[in-house]
């Protein structure tokens, strides 16, 4: 497949739609969710056009690629600074924080490049950059903090900027709700290449640090295929510096009150692999199983509802769509409150039963959110909004883990009742945002 072009009039927010786009439905969609006063009719998004607007088989391809490799090492990279390269348990973390840190100061460089019309070529990019952070893991030798170090940091560097330059790829190459579909489609794949990958991965870490040596050279050649086929599609967008000059590069009030709500959102992201353990095995004394088996079916639910949630809720003005993932995400916390009050014999089940339905808020709102932030975005400074938005993202990543540990020292009531009420506040400032809603 070739690939796609860009309009000279491209733009994100207030642009005609592009001309390859084939759903019909397309323009009364946007019309409906621009002024937030009529929900849209439900778009027709085919298997092909899906396809098309995700950036065509190469890149889907890349995604997928790329996405096994980041499943294969980095839910292990930790366990690969302590078993292979001998370094104890707080420097590997430490080292690991100073790549995360790192790769969120890279995101407004990453922006300000995407500014300038690149998109496939700043993906390629991300993706080179973790190769070199594998190579640096295969060179460190025993006890080297400093490579070891230098390789979180590139590692780092690639997954905090690969999501801000992957969204401004789909938003150049689709419109409107095709583009929502498109990217609630690349995240499902993303998700099933890294539960794959951290699948093979985990067959895998019986070999010990041998076996973890080779699961490093097989992540660096999949960083480097998908980089080869990213590369290999060409998309860029087109000039916009004539309306650069009158769009202020700040954020406006609508796009700074989304990213301090997203910083509240994306705590549910964390639920099942921070809360949810250290509710079920150190407050309920349940089994580590159930933990492991609400991840899984969280992956399992995000690869097969994403699409179809997302097409569904473009019946609604997006900010609605999001206001209402945070009432089913605030729902589900205090869900979990009671769960966890029914008794050992049956809370284990109970939180069980209740991650599903927090799932499906994340769900909601993964769909909603990146297609809002886009809608609302002037296309001159969409990469810096892109930028903030992952800096906003990795801030709300980055403080849950200690939040929730704190809330849970004093009680399941303290946390879970805490969380769904700032929760219920970010619902509510997004939903005012209808009035500013852009197709």
């Amino acid at each position: 497949m070739s690939a796609p072009t860009v309009p000279d009039d491209t733009t994100e927010a207030g642009a005609a739609p592009n001309a390859a786009a084939s759903s019909s439905n397309a323009a009364p969609a946007a019309a409906a969710a621009s002024d937030g006063s009529a929900p849209a009719a439900r778009p027709r998004v085919s298997a092909r056009s899906l396809l098309r607007a995700s950036g065509g088989p190469r890149y889907a391809v890349a995604l997928l690629v790329d996405s096994f490799g980041n499943g294969m090492l980095r839910p292990f990279l930790l366990l690969y600074g302590i078993d292979v390269l001998h370094l104890s348990a707080p420097t590997s973390g430490a080292a690991m924080t100073v790549g995360i840190i790192a790769g969120l100061a890279a995101t407004p460089v990453a922006g300000r490049w995407l500014d300038t019309g690149a998109r496939s070529t700043v993906v390629a990019v991300a993706m080179l950059i973790r190769v070199l952070g594998t190579v640096l893991l295969l060179a460190a030798p025993t006890g080297s903090v400093v490579l070891f170090t230098a390789a979180a940091l590139f590692l780092g560097i690639g997954n905090q900027t690969m999501p801000t330059a992957h969204s401004a790829l789909i938003a150049t190459i689709a419109k409107g709700r095709e583009r929502d579909a498109a990217s609630a489609a690349a995240r499902s794949v993303r998700n099933a290449g890294m539960g794959l990958g951290a699948l093979a991965a985990t067959a895998c870490l019986a070999g010990g640090p041998t076996a973890m040596r080779w699961l490093a050279v097989a992540t660096g050649f999949s960083f480097l295929g998908s980089a080869s086929l990213a590369w290999s599609v060409h998309i860029r967008a087109q000039s916009t510096s004539a309306e650069t000059a009158e769009v202020r590069p700040g954020p406006g009030p609508a796009l700074l009150t989304l990213l301090a709500a997203n910083v509240m959102y994306v705590f549910c992201v964390n639920v099942p692999e921070i809360a949810l353990p250290l509710i079920l095995v150190k407050l309920l004394h349940a089994s580590p199983a159930w933990a492991a088996g609400i991840f899984v079916t969280n992956t399992a639910l995000v690869v097969a509802f994403q699409v179809p949630v997302t097409i569904f809720l473009a019946r609604w003005p997006r900010s609605v769509a999001l206001a209402a993932s945070g009432v089913v995400i605030a729902t589900s916390y205090g869900g979990f409150l009671l769960a966890s009050d029914l008794g050992h014999s049956f809370a284990a089940a109970a939180v069980a039963g209740v991650s599903v339905l927090c799932t499906f808020g994340e769900i909601m709102y993964a769909g909603s959110i990146g297609p809002l932030l886009v809608a609302i975005t002037p296309a001159p400074i969409l990469g810096r909004t892109l930028g903030r938005f992952q800096l906003s993202n990795g801030v709300g990543l980055a403080i849950s883990p200690t939040v929730i540990a704190v809330l849970a020292s004093h009680g399941s009531a303290a946390l879970w009742l805490t969380l769904a009420a700032g929760t219920l506040v970010a619902a509510w400032s997004v939903r005012q945002l209808s009035d500013h809603e852009q197709a």
